[in-house]
């Protein structure tokens, strides 16, 4: 394509569409940007007013039905199957997500590939959960022939409770709404946020009904910052050859060799017989100890110079516990051990400090 001759210019038919207004012009521009953008902000208001109001309304109508939903969900035996199409599908693949990360295993079945083939992925101990605010949603509806064969439970989310799939299902539960959020009236807005509010009602009172606690959650949550967050002691924690020991007996010239080859600034002191832990000796420990025994100092034994009642933790708790102890006690290494008291690693701040927990 030739260059135009006037290349590094705005071509003349175009010069006067980008051309600056003229500051009197410049203001008005301004002042209709103004009243645009108070209407985008009142639009904006009313959808947020509009859907908080629908999911505080929803409250109230929680009832029986809600608990039967619950223990159905918390009875089943298969996984939590959850079933919607458009934007209910969309809220659905949300909703089944919550649930497999909180203990309740669930996957998306798309009612419209379930027709095609995918209701193979149906098994008697499944529960399924469908999402439709009119209870009238075709492919939704084609579903029912297999769920009533398989004999599987039908929780249905639904604006329409005297609708085909609210007849059809075991346990109803209301999600109706007085208006859309959309100006049109048409776009799902609050009818969706409903389903999604409720969707989070039932997986969170299913959570707490499993007992469901951090460290299960910490499990499935292995990377990014939940991971992160949620990570063990024995994710992080010194094992094996790794962790600086030595006897009570020890002489100090050997537990000063332990600690500088091993690099964790300090050595657990424990028992020849059975692992137990007696004490530890910090960097902090010996500075003080050969600073009141002099000479004598490396004449002595471990047991001279240890913290008899070390701060301890378990491996299965969580590596945030951890630092929370270490910044309490102002102290830079726990000793990891068993029920039994026996050691079985060292977690060092550096190592935390290594996970970006800071």
């Amino acid at each position: 394509m030739p260059v135009p001759a006037c290349h590094g210019q705005l071509l003349p038919q175009f010069r006067e569409r980008f051309t600056w207004p003229a500051p009197a012009q410049r203001n008005l521009c301004y002042h209709a940007r103004g009243g645009q953008s108070a209407m985008i902000l009142k639009t904006a208001r009313k959808v947020l007013e509009t859907e908080a109001r629908t999911i505080a309304e929803l409250v109230d109508r929680l009832d029986q039905n809600f608990d039967r939903a619950v223990e159905t969900i918390y009875a089943c035996r298969g996984r939590l199957v959850v079933t919607g199409m458009g934007k209910s599908g969309l809220i659905g693949q949300k909703i089944s997500a919550t649930f497999s990360s909180t203990g309740t295993p669930s996957f998306f079945l798309h009612p419209a590939e379930a027709l095609h083939g995918d209701l193979g992925r149906l098994v008697p101990s499944d529960v399924l959960l469908a999402l439709s605010y009119s209870g009238e949603t075709e492919e939704v509806l084609r579903l029912l022939d297999t769920v009533s064969r398989l004999g599987i439970p039908l929780i249905t989310l639904t604006g329409a409770l005297s609708s085909t799939l609210a007849q059809a299902s075991e346990v109803v539960i209301d999600v109706g709404i007085r208006e859309e959020a959309c100006p049109l009236g048409l776009a799902p807005t609050a009818s969706s946020t409903a389903m999604l509010a409720m969707g989070d009602a039932l997986a969170m009172a299913v959570l707490e009904k499993r007992g469901f606690k951090e460290e299960d959650y910490a499990a499935l949550h292995p990377a990014g910052g939940l991971g992160v967050k949620l990570r063990r002691v024995e994710n992080v924690m010194h094992s094996g050859e790794e962790i600086p020991r030595v006897r009570p007996d020890t002489l100090m010239p050997d537990v000063i060799y332990e600690m500088s080859k091993k690099g964790l600034g300090m050595t657990a002191v424990v028992v020849e017989n059975g692992g137990g832990v007696a004490g530890i000796i910090s960097d902090g420990d010996l500075r003080r100890f050969i600073q009141r025994e002099g000479n004598r100092a490396l004449s002595m034994t471990a047991a001279a110079c240890m913290t008899r009642t070390p701060t301890t933790i378990g491996r299965k708790e969580l590596a945030t516990k951890a630092l929370n102890l270490m910044e309490t006690r102002k102290i830079t290494s726990l000793l990891v051990v068993d029920a039994k008291g026996k050691l079985e690693g060292v977690v060092h701040i550096h190592d935390l400090w290594t996970t970006q927990m800071f």
